[in-house]
């Protein structure tokens, strides 16, 4: 039978009735003949523990030894799944990021993984026994233990699967699947049977919070197939697939959203040349990514407005950094706004259909709904709209693409 990877999160592994749970679906999976390796996340809340007493000895940390602590959360569920695993009678053992070896750079703290050598793994399932990994870890080339931030234990599971030739990698979490929208918030939502890796990679990015957007991308690099699913049902999930195995797309697939973006808005700007470098540049240096953007006409030929978005947590360099750089860009003001959502439509069905943005501006004006930025790709468009109108956006959205029923 076939290979495949097992993931379970930080929910998935809470405690020990939840590891039973968990391995529960390790032992059907063995038990239906596949060879299995298994990588976990620390336990739900361990983490945070873990960084918070780094934080309380040191606020200046040292990188590598927040690594070296933080990654003890991974050990820990790592060898109590392997014991419950031999328990049922199933032979497992425990393996840390750095005797794989998954090798990477020196990035403590968000490292990037360079190369995983799973010929350790590969001798453990010759023996038939079960590798349990520690997600979110690896070493460096200086031979130091690293973490790879946030997301870190999907990207693990993602790049062990595309190293091992795995046929699938399945990433067990507390909800069934990838769902059109948030069922939180839009009851109409539904979860999807297939989506291609482009439009979960849109969908990560803009907010949803399912996977992570390196775990995806890396899946998408290597064609590791991937399937999301909940350890507490026996429902069928989502799988991430290439665009050619969904007979027919959906225009839109379905509808992100982020509120962890803030608007910034630079009034009475020199409309010159090089203006937009001189505000750019420095952010840039400072590594704060900005998102949308849009600048008004100028009237008058002498000064313009820019308005775009930040991510929330980098709002306060982002205006230190601009009125560091205000003696260049002699703005008359500077007008912050955190009150604001980012909503948007995906689908790789946008390629070959028109009028999809159409069918969002009319549904968001027939709701009222003012539309402050728009920015879009060949398969996603994005609005920033007042976080007062989230719910009736999205709803409405949903609705005017036909999202509300399941075929």
């Amino acid at each position: 039978m076939s290979l495949i990877v097992q993931k379970f999160g930080g929910t998935s592994v809470g405690d020990l009735e939840r590891i039973a749970k968990a391995a529960t679906r390790v032992e059907h999976a063995v038990r239906d003949g596949h060879s299995v390796v298994v990588v976990v996340s620390a336990m739900s809340g361990e983490t945070d523990k873990l960084v918070g007493y780094v934080r309380d000895i040191q606020p200046d940390l040292d990188p590598r030894e927040y690594d070296a602590v933080v990654a003890s959360g991974e050990q820990v569920t790592a060898g109590l799944m392997a014991l419950t695993l031999q328990k049922m009678g199933i032979a497992a053992r425990s393996w840390q990021g750095w005797q794989v070896p998954i090798l990477t750079d020196e990035s403590h703290g968000r490292a990037r993984v360079r190369e995983a050598r799973p010929e350790n793994l590969h001798a453990c399932l010759d023996e038939g026994i079960v590798p349990v990994v520690t997600g979110f870890q690896g070493i460096s080339e200086s031979g130091r233990i690293t973490t790879l931030g946030r997301g870190g234990s999907d990207l693990s599971a993602v790049v062990l699967a595309a190293a091992l030739g795995a046929e699938r990698c399945d990433i067990f979490t507390d909800v069934d699947g990838v769902f059109t929208c948030d069922p939180r918030i839009v009851a109409k939502a539904h979860k999807l049977d297939k989506i291609t890796y482009e439009e979960m990679l849109e969908m990560a990015s803009q907010g949803a919070k399912v996977l992570h957007t390196r775990s995806v991308a890396t899946a998408m690099n290597h064609r590791v197939r991937l399937q999301v699913l909940s350890t507490f049902t026996g429902a069928p999930g989502t799988l991430v697939v290439d665009e050619d195995e969904i007979v027919e797309q959906q225009v839109v697939s379905g509808i992100a959203y982020s509120r962890d973006d803030a608007k910034i808005t630079m009034i009475g700007l020199p409309d010159d040349p090089g203006i937009a470098a001189s505000l750019f540049g420095p952010l840039a240096a400072a590594e704060i990514n900005v998102d949308m953007i849009v600048q008004n006409i100028s009237p008058d030929g002498e000064t313009t407005d820019l308005t775009f978005t930040v991510a929330e947590g980098d709002l306060e360099r982002a205006l230190a950094v601009l009125e560091a750089n205000n003696d260049v860009l002699q703005a008359r003001r500077v007008e912050p706004d955190t009150r604001v959502v980012k909503l948007s439509v995906i689908g790789v069905g946008m390629r070959s259909h028109a009028g999809v943005a159409g069918t969002m501006f009319k549904a968001l004006a027939s709701k009222g709904i003012n539309i402050q930025l728009i920015s879009t790709s060949e398969i996603k468009i994005s609005v920033l709209i007042s976080e007062d109108y989230l719910e009736l956006a999205l709803r409405a959205l949903h609705t005017a693409y036909d999202l509300d029923s399941a075929e």
